[in-house]
């Protein structure tokens, strides 16, 4: 990848699919988590570092048993369960409301039924719990269920705008629609996409003070050539080509 043409934004997401693809290895799509925790570990998780979330879901279980009783315990005691979390007298409720729907709508507590349903079916229905945005509905139905869809997390939408993949005042929300036109309609390419563009949101294109030296992605990326010009043959040659372990753990 050189710096010679231009590209267009398609192309720069291509680009940074094929690149993030070699420099973080290829992911496999088997699912981390059931679809259940998938969600409700998603609620817990706003605003929430993953270790707080994990500690969160964890005490919500050991003190409740199960969904049933999740459902069942006095809220301020499962928001006490879940105090870890950013805003747990916001989600305790909110998450009593969903899982109120899943049982009432479904009679037992699962998901599984949307391995079954078409994509926008899905969406539609995740998306008209409280609580439940684009984004987390997405992580679910590509993480469990292989649903060719892109959740765009702030991460996955500040490289997005950086690099020129969206223009600058794309929303988020907006995001998910275009980012997934560019891409093909293949689960596994949209699960690394996702992933890839998270870590390297974590721990090389900070929102402050990005690790522009270290990025792949600078050869086509909008951002290094606002602030340092095309980039040299010497800067693209001194660029690692594989993430280091030495740099640290990379995120769940």
């Amino acid at each position: 990848m050189t710096n010679a043409a231009p590209l267009s934004p398609a192309q720069k997401t291509w680009q940074n699919h094929l690149i993030l693809n070699d420099f973080y290895g290829e992911l496999s799509s088997t699912p981390r988590r059931t679809p259940m925790r998938e969600l409700i570990s998603t609620v817990l998780s706003h605003r929430t570092t993953h270790a707080d979330e994990e500690l969160a879901y964890s005490r919500m279980l050991e003190t409740f048993g199960d969904w049933e009783g999740v459902l069942a315990a006095p809220t301020p005691e499962l928001a006490h369960a879940i105090r870890t979390t950013r805003w747990p007298d916001t989600q305790a409720p909110r998450i009593q409301d969903i899982l109120r729907r899943i049982k009432a709508e479904r009679g037992e507590f699962t998901l599984d039924f949307l391995a079954d349903w078409p994509t926008e079916q899905g969406l539609q229905w995740l998306t008209d719990m409280p609580g439940i945005g684009l984004k987390t509905a997405s992580l679910v139905l590509l993480f469990n269920f292989q649903k060719p869809v892109l959740p765009v997390d702030t991460h996955v939408h500040r490289i997005a705008q950086r690099v020129g993949m969206i223009g600058p005042k794309v929303s988020a929300e907006r995001a998910h629609k275009l980012l997934l036109e560019q891409l093909p309609q293949d689960a596994r390419v949209l699960l690394n996409f996702h992933k890839h563009n998270y870590w390297h949101g974590q721990r090389v294109c900070l929102y402050t003070k990005p690790d522009c030296a270290r990025c792949p992605l600078k050869a086509f990326c909008d951002y290094y050539m606002e602030h340092y010009g095309p980039a040299t043959p010497e800067a693209l040659a001194a660029t690692p080509k594989r993430w280091d372990t030495a740099w640290g753990e990379l995120p769940h």
